[in-house]
């Protein structure tokens, strides 16, 4: 088998990423992994306490296996932008089946885990906040499930 070196690929993403001083910023954080580098954590931190598969592991021969951090960092733009399972291959040093256990136990994971708190239908109350601050935001009142406006060219202003 390859040693893909994965101590290697933890080193990097630590310090590109997670660390206090780390090299990209919050911003960067947000644009590769599509969620907040806290909400990520908080992910991390829950299915590390949760699932067998995301904790450390040792094999036969005593090499580490790959750390929670890793096996989501891989999985989580999987879910959101639909990257080929071997497109940060190098980076992170992961075969392309352990990424791929790592988007499916993660995508269980995440209905099981949140599903109650974000996968829910929202409540009159919800609906009422996110109305307001889309107007806030964006300007237009009521969008929220409509589909009047999807032949609009959107913009992201920032």
């Amino acid at each position: 088998m390859l040693n893909k070196n994965r101590e290697k690929g933890h080193e990097h993403l630590y310090r590109d990423y997670i660390a206090d001083n780390c090299i990209y910023r919050s911003k960067d954080f947000k644009r590769i992994f599509r969620l907040s580098k806290n909400m990520f954590l908080r992910i991390v931190n829950a299915f590390e306490s949760r699932y067998e598969f995301f904790q450390l592991r040792y094999d036969a021969r005593g090499r580490r296996g790959f750390t929670t951090l890793q096996k989501c960092a891989m999985a989580i733009p999987l879910m959101a932008m639909g990257e080929s399972p071997d497109s940060m291959d190098d980076y992170m040093r992961m075969s392309e089946r352990t990424t791929r256990e790592s988007l499916y136990t993660l995508s269980r994971g995440v209905v099981e885990t949140f599903g109650d708190v974000y996968l829910r239908k929202p409540s009159l109350h919800d609906l009422q906040e996110l109305y307001v601050l889309h107007e806030e935001r964006h300007e237009f009142r009521g969008m929220i499930g409509s589909i009047d406006c999807t032949h609009w060219k959107w913009k992201i202003v920032r």
